[in-house]
């Protein structure tokens, strides 16, 4: 089982990108955005329970999928609702059930990065889509991406197209 864990600030292609690697590889694909909009319906965001139980969700998931042998792609945006030593919480949740986390960068300059956030397909889920709340939290989103475990590859989506992206990503699986 391998869970290929892509992220990267908001923006940057994550699902895109997902979505391309679980066609080529047969992995199902599991949008961390499934798990923020069914917690966020009960509670507000940020709050003790929406953290505790997005995790909670999360790991669960993580646990679960190991131990059924499926592997699984995994979208994420780090920022500071997330505890920081939560990629290594994933790492022996998939290495205890006898799997392997591929973790999995995307960036992207600011200018294509404000140019993307106001996208149609951005609504789809409950993603940012205000290029002014984009500007108040990039500090701290950086801060929390900056303190990520190294990723095995970082892959600019300005210059990489999606499913080029998902084959590069696939030929180091």
């Amino acid at each position: 089982m391998k869970l290929v864990f892509i992220y990267g600030p908001p923006a940057s292609g994550k699902l895109t990108v997902a979505r391309e690697l679980a066609t080529l590889t047969g992995y199902r694909l599991f949008h961390n955005h499934l798990i923020v909009d069914a917690v966020e319906s009960i509670f507000p965001f940020a709050s003790d329970r929406f953290v505790r139980l997005r995790e909670t969700f999360w790991l669960t998931m993580f646990r679960e999928a190991g131990e059924a042998g499926q592997s699984i792609v995994f979208t994420f945006c780090p920022e500071p609702t997330v505890a920081a030593d939560f990629p290594d919480r994933v790492r022996k949740t998939i290495e205890s059930a006898g799997g392997e986390l591929l973790l999995v960068r995307l960036t992207l300059p600011t200018a294509e990065q404000e140019r993307r956030i106001g996208n149609a397909d951005r609504g789809e889920f409950g993603k940012l889509r205000s290029l002014d709340l984009l500007r108040q939290i990039r500090g701290a989103h950086s801060e929390c991406e900056a303190a990520m475990p190294p990723a095995a590859l970082t892959i600019d989506t300005a210059l990489v197209e999606p499913h080029a992206a998902a084959e590069m990503i696939a030929s180091v699986l």
